[in-house]
């Protein structure tokens, strides 16, 4: 019998045996999907007898890959391990292939997550009424809302705005262009910027098609980038050790706590696979652009 046919069983084992909320079966079975979905992106269908230690390895590894945050990755961990634990109960499978998994080691701090609030503090310590105000609030709000890099961040380019389809063209690692969605928020600050600061200054020729200037009229450096992120956390009392990969840290683990699917969160971020063969076909665009406003916390 396949994995996916014993859901309905490990919902009842939680509800009954378990006595969990509401939320927290419906978290568990969330994680669940998420290792289903995992194995159908490397077309394995396996029965409940089939599932191997290095599956879920790999499937721990994977979700380090697409930058997942620790404590994410030890809570899926703890929900496959429970349905493995039914699965046992159950007298369907001699082991527990998640036995031998080990989770994240949580006091490695590296990077950080920041919570929603702390998105929210940080955005809030910005001056709107200062030079840099509304440019650094639509840096910051592209970076959380589209995951960029730093170096795809301050390279963006005002022809790669795709507003009216609702996407940007980044080009990421080894000149690879990617389209990559863009959320509500993260438009209407940009053209904020532009309506009040972006559009009025002078600007350099070979700067004229970058979004993101300085004050002499030419693009921003990768070390301002950590100034201006570092300075906002201070001023907001965010004692974690913070940089702008920080937000795009905090992007891919936002999408996921929110039940976004991981193959549309790893083309977002623009990573090929951990494993030999490629686990992911190319995702419509439409799904993407859908995924970033049902689940990303700025937009909602």
């Amino acid at each position: 019998m396949k994995l996916l046919n014993y859901k309905k069983g490990f919902e009842s084992y939680l509800k009954l045996e378990k006595s969990l909320s509401p939320n927290s079966i419906e978290a568990y079975l969330r994680d669940f999907s998420k290792f289903i979905q995992f194995l159908e992106l490397k077309s394995f269908n396996p029965s409940a007898t089939e599932v191997e230690t290095h599956h879920v390895q790999d499937f721990m590894a994977w979700l380090y890959d697409i930058e997942i945050g620790a404590r994410s990755q030890a809570r899926i961990l703890s929900g496959i391990k429970a349905f493995f634990n039914y699965l046992l109960m159950e007298d369907v499978v001699e082991m527990n292939p998640t036995l031998l998994v080990e989770g994240p080691r949580l006091g490695m701090k590296i990077p950080e997550v920041l919570s929603i609030s702390d998105i929210d503090a940080i955005i809030g310590a910005i001056d709107l009424s200062s030079r840099e105000g509304e440019r650094n609030r639509a840096i910051l709000e592209t970076l959380y809302g589209c995951g960029l890099r730093v170096s795809e961040l301050i390279n963006l380019k005002i022809s790669n705005l795709l507003f009216e389809e609702g996407f940007v063209r980044v080009t990421g690692k080894g000149d690879k262009e990617r389209i990559v969605p863009i959320g509500s928020s993260a438009i209407r600050f940009i053209r904020y910027y532009f309506e009040h600061r972006r559009n009025h200054q002078l600007v350099k020729k070979e700067a004229e098609d970058i979004v993101f200037l300085n004050n002499r009229g030419v693009g921003l450096t990768r070390v301002m980038i950590f100034t201006i992120t570092k300075r906002l956390c201070e001023k907001a009392g965010i004692s974690k050790i913070v940089s702008p990969h920080t937000f795009r840290h905090s992007f891919a683990t936002h999408l996921i706590d929110g039940g976004a699917d991981l193959r549309a969160i790893q083309e977002m971020l623009g990573h090929k696979s951990i494993t030999t063969t490629e686990i992911y076909t190319h995702l419509d665009r439409q799904y993407l652009r859908e995924s970033i406003n049902q689940f990303h916390p700025r937009v909602k």
